[in-house]
Formats: C-alpha cells, structure tokens, sequence
C-alpha cells in the first residue's frame, strides 16, 4: 500500500489526521483531481467578466454597478489569500477545501438566482473569498509530492489554474450567449460540487504544522518574509512579472475593440486559448526545475518573457494582420514564461520551510495579486494616454526588472 493511500481509505469520511508522506509519483487520478479542482475554483473569478453586458440588462442594473461585479470577486480573492490561506497550516487542509467547496457552490448559485444588483454583489465577495480553495489545493500537491518531484507536480496543478483563468472567459461567453448567464452560473455551481464530492472521496487528511492563534498565525506572514530572502525575491519578481501580464490581458480587448482592429470580444477571447497553449507546457519547466534546479526555469522564463513583450513592441507598427500574429504568438510565449517562473518560484518557496508552505503560498500570491492590480491601472493608464505600444513596453520592462532581481548576487544567496 503506498504512502498516500495508508492516509486514508476511499470514500471514508471518518480517517484519521495523519502525517502525510511524500511519494515520487503521486498516482494519475489524484493528480487530475488536484489539477481540476484547481481550475475549477480559480475560474469562478472569471466567468462573470464577459456576462456583464447581458446580465447588467437583465437585472436593470447600471454599468457602474455592474462593474463592481469583478472588482468584488477580485477583491474577495485576495483578501482570502491574505486573510485564509495561512489556515492550512493550522488545520487540516483536506476539510478547508470541503468547506470552502461547498461554500463557492452555494454562492455560484445564489449569483445564478439573484433578481438583482445588491445580491449578486454579496455573492460576488463570497465567491472571491471561497475561490481561494485553489490556494490550498497547491500546497497539498507540494505536500503529497517527494522533494524530487515536487515541480512536476506543482507545475501539474497550475497548469489546472492557468487553464481555468484563460478558458473561463472564452466558455462563460459562449454559454451566456445561447443559454443565458444564469446557467453559467448554475453549471460553475455543479462543478465546483462535484470537485467537493470528489475531493471528500480521493484527498487524505493533512496534519496541522503549527498551533499558532489566528493572530500570530498571521503575524508570522511578515515575520516569514523577513526571514528568508529566498521568499522575498521569488515574490518581488514574480509581483513584477504580474504587473506586465495583467497590464496585457486587462487592455487587450479595449485595444481590438478600437482602429485599425475593430474586433469584438469573442476575438479578445480567443486569444486565452492562445495562452491556454503556452500553459500546458508548465509540467515541463516543473520536471526542468526538478532536474537542473529552479534557478534556472526562473531565468528562462523571465526571459522569454521579455522577448515576447519586445517583440509584440517592435510589430506594434506593422499592418493589422501582422499584428494579429504577432499578438498570438508573443501570448503564448509570455504565458509560458510567466507560468513556468511561477511553477518555479513555487519550488523554491514550498522548499524554504515545509512546515508553513500555506503562509508561504500566501505571502507570494498576495505579492502577484498586488502586481495584477497595479499591472491593470498602468497598463490602462498607459494605454489611454500613450496607445498600445506604452502597454507592451510597460510590460517588457517589469519583465526585465523581474531578472534584474533574479540575477542580482546576493551573500548565502540558495535561491
């Protein structure tokens, strides 16, 4: 019997609270269900950004308040990054995922049932804050998974979470367009059941690594990035990294929308699926980071990472057509290189210090967070006041000021 499945028993809901090993591959089944459920609960953030049209008529809600719909879900997000997320250090990370589960599934209905704009913003907070399952789904793979192949396995799962955030736009705009937004949400609320059901069934029970009080618990966020210059490098950069890549995807569609495009969302959308490819080549920089070290994947991507966003600068003066490609082919090549860094920085941060791998998690992403906010308001600003060309450059020097970091020496520098 292997380490995971000494942990628990398949469709038990009584198991004990165990210590969890590690194992060198962890099986197929467990794999997809962490991935999925990744992805799953990290869409939840999204579908309701190209539904906002239809479902502000619908409800006879403004555009200004229809608006606080994502900016809620967004800002829920990161709060529970900040503010729950470090829990699954104290408790068993197995039933935080059930709760949460069940929480994101009754919230994404009573998003699909509301008659108007007050409630569904309620659910939008709620749904933001219960999404952050996907923050303890991470962890619990690079808990499962052997110091050897722990990148592979983390580089699994987010490449689930990558594909949930791309994909999520382009499906719910479908599915609001020929079966109305109510059914999204009604259809994200039996996913997000069934990956609970799923979990309660296949996940083992994880092992409280600290009995520290929800005050100190979170206390300790800084005390951990003061700590270790490992944990604040690999934030800083890959924070820097965000800004550049949410500068990009929140102008894109304003961008096509104007001259000489004049495309409409469904075009803005598919260019997610051009990212979704580049995405699923993270297992890939997980297995290099598991080989040759995740110093070096970092490096790599940041720097593919620049070289889409200078390219995309250089074609902003070419023809339309030529543009369009060169917008597809630097989306896969920054996706890439953004997810592979992050696959890699999350190695480098779950190895720091295993017994607060969720506070860790925490500290990075409310890092990236941060980025994608402030990538967003310059990469608007920029794009208002200098066109898309200021975007493209703006995003190409945060690039390079992410491997300015990573390239930086440092005295007793590991990673």
């Amino acid at each position: 019997m292997s380490s995971i499945q000494s942990t628990h028993t398949a469709g038990a809901g009584a198991v004990p609270a165990v210590p969890v090993k590690p194992v060198n591959q962890l099986p197929a089944s467990l794999m997809l269900l962490l991935a999925a459920g990744t992805g799953f609960a990290v869409a939840s953030l999204y579908y309701s950004q190209p539904m906002l049209g239809i479902l502000g008529a619908d409800i006879g809600a403004s555009d200004r308040a229809v608006g606080m719909v994502p900016m809620l879900t967004q800002l829920g997000y990161a709060l529970g990054i900040l503010l729950l997320a470090p829990l699954g250090d104290r408790y068993d990370r197995r039933r935080i995922i059930l709760i949460k589960a069940a929480i994101l599934a009754g919230a994404l209905l009573l998003a699909g049932a509301s008659s108007g704009i007050g409630l569904l913003l309620v659910a939008s907070l709620v749904i933001g804050l219960s999404a952050t399952m996907a923050q303890d789904i991470v962890p619990a793979a690079a808990t499962l998974a052997s110091d050897e192949h722990r990148g592979k396995a983390v580089g699994t799962v987010m490449t689930g979470l990558l594909l949930g955030i791309l994909l999520s736009r382009v499906l719910s705009g479908f599915v609001a367009e020929h079966f109305g937004w109510r059914t999204m949400f009604v259809g994200a609320s039996v996913s997000i059941a069934l990956v609970g059901v799923a979990a309660w069934r296949g996940l083992p029970r994880f092992k409280a690594t600290t009995h520290l009080s929800y005050s100190a618990l979170l206390g300790s966020l800084g005390k951990l990035a003061r700590k270790h210059p490992a944990l604040r490098r690999a934030a800083l950069s890959q924070g820097l990294l965000s800004v550049g890549f949410s500068a990009f995807w929140s102008t894109l569609a304003v961008m096509l929308h104007g001259a000489p495009f004049h495309l409409g969302s469904a075009a803005a959308g598919s260019f997610g699926l051009a990212g979704a490819a580049g995405a699923l080549a993270a297992p890939l920089a997980g297995r290099i980071s598991d080989k040759k070290g995740p110093e070096l994947v970092t490096r790599l991507g940041i720097g593919l990472t620049a070289v889409s966003f200078a390219v995309m600068a250089l074609a902003a003066q070419a023809s339309a057509g030529t543009q369009l490609w060169f917008l597809a082919i630097g989306a896969v090549g920054f996706d890439l290189g953004v997810q592979a860094t992050l696959v890699a920085h999350q190695s480098i941060v779950y190895s720091i210090e295993p017994g607060a791998r969720s506070r860790l998690n925490a500290v990075l992403f409310v890092s990236v967070f941060i980025g994608m906010a402030t990538g967003a308001a310059l990469g608007s600003l920029a794009l208002a006041q200098w066109g898309w060309a200021a975007v493209v450059g703006l995003a190409m020097l945060t690039s390079l000021a992410a491997l300015a970091v990573r390239m930086w020496p440092g005295k007793n520098r590991k990673v």
